[in-house]
């Protein structure tokens, strides 16, 4: 009873993945109409589909000060909220500015999102359900983004107002996340922090931790120690040089993938190819479907093998896959389904490796001082390095050849995320966090 507490939880505080999956991607089914309506040129175009990535930026970058101040629960209920208005008014409006404004205060929530969810279930979860607990996240992330593809899919001949229903839809499981985030308890790591014990061991206590008054002690004396070396709040210290440079590498090469490029411009690349616009949507449900059942493979795999070998695994797939890809583009090879086959193989390569792990690594390897700070840093570096790759990719693939050096520019980055892997990142599954804290930082 009480490991399925814990496992509600863990699955209302994901379920903020899902709108984080479904507003990244639900962009692809419309990004083409928008720019007909409002008669956007290529950099007006590239800025409207990137705003909401800016706001990402902005919200990734600020979610961990309030999360400490305030906690972990009133900011999921405040991105709920912020999700279920901004997808109403981007559907509602006829104003380009408007747009734009929402769509980036859209991103606002998906960035802060991206930084409390997983940092809230990797507080909550037991040590060894962890790795599964956090990549649900990343679970309905990519369940979000296949309901935005299919929903596209689906919406694509309603009429002209059609892209209006692909965007208003979020409404409904926004709405839903709002109320259910009412439900669930605080982190008790924060309570700790916040000198609220004894709130902390009852909720330890309902999520099943066998000891909770020596968890908190354990907690208590991590606390302590970071007290007594480098300056609690300081996460540029020399103290935490190490994490910071894991997940800021890590978070760079998760975008270096070209992921975000691919989910953005999805319909936009099977048509290069020669696709006709139906069908390129269709494709598109195709990437997401790959995309949700790789994830849940490394969802069952992650605490039994480990992060640093799924990301060796997958590092490995997405060099062959985008290696044939820029061979395709350069050769303007695209008979038959060899581009979508490519796709699908560094979908299922990405989301078996980079997309179960960035989330679970961020969020264990900073010690509970500074764990707002380092998953926001992490954050913050994967969605400027999403926006910079999503404003960039459009006008690289209009150039000759440019889907080619694109794709052979990913290529090359996996080449060393897999020497990252291999020889710099730790192994982290099986540890509490407080363990993770002593390997990585002293």
């Amino acid at each position: 009873m009480r490991t399925s507490t814990a496992l509600r939880n863990s699955i209302v505080a994901a379920l903020g993945g899902f709108l984080f999956g479904f507003d990244t991607a639900v962009i692809s089914g419309v990004e083409k109409t928008i720019q007909q309506l409002w008669g956007l040129d290529n950099v007006a175009h590239g800025f409207t589909v990137a705003s909401a990535l800016f706001g990402t930026v902005l919200g990734a970058a600020l979610a961990g000060i309030p999360a400490e101040k305030y906690g972990r629960k009133k900011i999921l209920q405040a991105i709920g909220l912020l999700y279920l208005v901004t997808s109403l008014v981007t559907a509602l409006t006829d104003t380009w500015m408007l747009f734009v404004i929402f769509r980036f205060l859209g991103g606002v929530g998906v960035g802060a999102s991206s930084v409390v969810g997983p940092m809230y279930i990797s507080e909550i979860a037991p040590a060894h359900q962890r790795g599964r607990l956090v990549a649900l996240f990343q679970f309905n992330v990519v369940s979000g983004i296949l309901v935005a593809f299919f929903s596209n899919y689906l919406l694509s001949s309603v009429g002209e107002d059609a892209w209006r229903w692909m965007l208003g839809v979020q409404a409904i499981p926004s709405l839903l996340y709002f109320a259910m985030v009412f439900t669930v308890p605080e982190s008790p790591r924060w309570l700790i922090r916040q000198k609220r014990s004894t709130e902390a061991e009852a909720v330890f206590d309902s999520i099943g931790e066998p000891m909770p008054k020596a968890a908190i002690q354990r907690i208590e004396q991590s606390l302590q120690q970071a007290d007594h070396g480098a300056k609690a709040d300081s996460l540029f210290s020399r103290a935490y040089r190490r994490p910071v440079f894991l997940a800021v590498t890590l978070a760079l090469f998760n975008q270096l993938a070209g992921i975000n490029a691919i989910m953005y411009y999805a319909p936009r690349i099977f048509e290069l190819t020669g696709l006709a616009k139906d069908t390129a949507l269709l494709q598109s449900v195709s990437i997401g479907v790959t995309n949700m059942v790789f994830t849940l493979l490394a969802l069952s795999m992650i605490d039994r093998f480990g992060r640093k070998t799924l990301l060796m695994i997958g590092s490995v797939g997405m060099i062959v896959f985008l290696g044939l890809t820029a061979l395709a583009f350069f050769q303007n090879d695209f008979d038959g389904i060899s581009i979508m086959l490519y796709l699908i193989g560094f979908i299922a390569c990405f989301a078996f490796s980079q997309g179960a792990v960035i989330w679970v690594f961020i969020s264990e390897i900073f010690p509970n001082s500074v764990r707002s700070g380092g998953q926001s840093l992490g954050s913050f570096t994967h969605w400027v390095m999403a926006a910079i790759v999503s404003m960039l990719f459009p006008v690289i693939a209009g150039m000759e050849k440019g889907g080619a050096y694109a794709f052979a520019f990913f290529a090359s980055m996996m080449v060393l995320q897999l020497f990252f892997a291999w020889k710099i990142l730790p192994e982290t599954k099986g540890k509490s966090l407080e363990q993770i804290q002593d390997v990585i930082i002293h």
